[in-house]
């Protein structure tokens, strides 16, 4: 007589309360950015989260508040995001150029997202009482990052400052750029390298206070 296989059911582990509500957490975050980079904020309904969710109402509420609560929780997450992807470590001993090219590539991984999509539309859309906080938490986490990749050259030179700001502006355009055109994950890496040039350039030279801004 052949012995018999004998194969044990799994153990199943049971998630606690808190990490049950992470996970409802996440999915209605992602439901949020993804009806937005598909269907655009004003159709982007309550009704609309829940359903891709897979949650009611009411479960959204409960972890949310309101809509305004959870569009202040996907802000955080994709500006989380973003500090991630530039935080990790940098290799040692990287010159100018290399770090110039690192910077943007990171940048460009987070403005060519969905995530920067949605971001978007959110703080075009933000009520004005929320407006000057994000504007400030956004300020302060780009020269935090920007300090990081170039310790040499303070944003407290205007035309360091500049030089910043046109980085953020020309990276938030193209993103724009592929949402109009319809290819959002278009690489730009044309109009990229011309960035990472404008940047070489005018970071190699002294910081002066003289030019104009």
């Amino acid at each position: 007589m052949s012995e018999r296989v004998h194969i044990p059911v799994p153990t199943r582990v049971r998630r606690s309360q808190t990490e049950r509500a992470a996970a409802t957490r996440d999915r209605v975050v992602a439901a949020v950015v993804e009806c937005i980079a598909e269907i655009g904020f004003q159709k982007t309904t309550a009704n609309e989260i829940a359903r891709r969710a897979g949650v009611s109402w009411g479960a959204v509420q409960h972890h949310f508040r309101d809509k305004d609560g959870i569009l202040v929780a996907v802000l955080e997450e994709s500006f989380n995001r973003f500090a991630d992807l530039l935080r990790a470590p940098l290799p040692r001993d990287l010159s100018l150029a290399e770090r110039v090219s690192v910077f943007v590539d990171r940048s460009w991984r987070h403005f060519g997202s969905p995530h920067y999509r949605s971001t978007y539309e959110i703080l075009m859309n933000l009520p004005p009482d929320l407006e000057p906080v994000w504007q400030n938490e956004v300020l302060s986490t780009w020269n935090r990052i920007w300090q990081r990749f170039f310790p040499e050259r303070p944003i407290s030179s205007p035309h360091v400052t500049s030089v910043m700001r046109y980085a953020v502006s020309v990276m938030s355009g193209l993103a724009t750029m592929n949402t109009l055109e319809g290819v959002p994950g278009r690489s730009r890496a044309r109009e990229l390298s011309f960035l990472k040039d404008t940047l070489e350039r005018e970071l190699a030279g002294p910081a002066s206070e003289g030019r104009p801004g």
